[in-house]
């Protein structure tokens, strides 16, 4: 989890810092930070929009500039042509909605996560699709 916590201080999000990467056969294959998309201006430059749009936690994913380190983890893996079938992921905070079914859609086997996250259809649907949510 410490190489985790050291992928989250590239972040350029104001309100939380969240590294994930993905391990297969004891092999980091792909790392991500959240944080705003190549060649788009960063919270850290120009403010948060949910900040500014009084947006809660957890909630109205879509508004926000930024990406999930889950995602942007999936996108490397992707960019660099590694597939991340079978493998685990590590993350700083538990997925949301969002990246949980993008996570099982990529056939992740497990998830670990330091801190919780106030999303209780995530948790279903990784139940559900049995991906095993263990918090760390």
């Amino acid at each position: 989890m410490s190489i985790t916590e050291l992928v989250a201080q590239r972040s350029t999000c104001t309100r939380r810092k969240v590294g994930a990467i993905l391990v297969r056969d004891k092999r980091i294959i792909s790392t991500g930070y959240n944080g705003a998309p190549t060649k788009v201006s960063h919270c850290l430059d120009i403010g948060c929009l949910r900040e500014q749009q009084g947006i809660p936690s957890g909630q109205r994913h879509e508004l926000c500039r930024g990406l999930h380190a889950e995602q942007n983890a999936i996108i490397q893996a992707a960019l660099l042509g590694n597939s991340i079938e079978g493998s685990t992921l590590y993350c700083t905070n538990m997925p949301c909605i969002i990246c949980s079914k993008m996570l099982i859609n990529s056939r992740i086997v497990d998830v670990y996560y330091k801190e919780g996250y106030a999303d209780s259809l995530s948790t279903t649907m990784m139940s559900e699709a049995g991906i095993p949510l263990k918090q760390i």
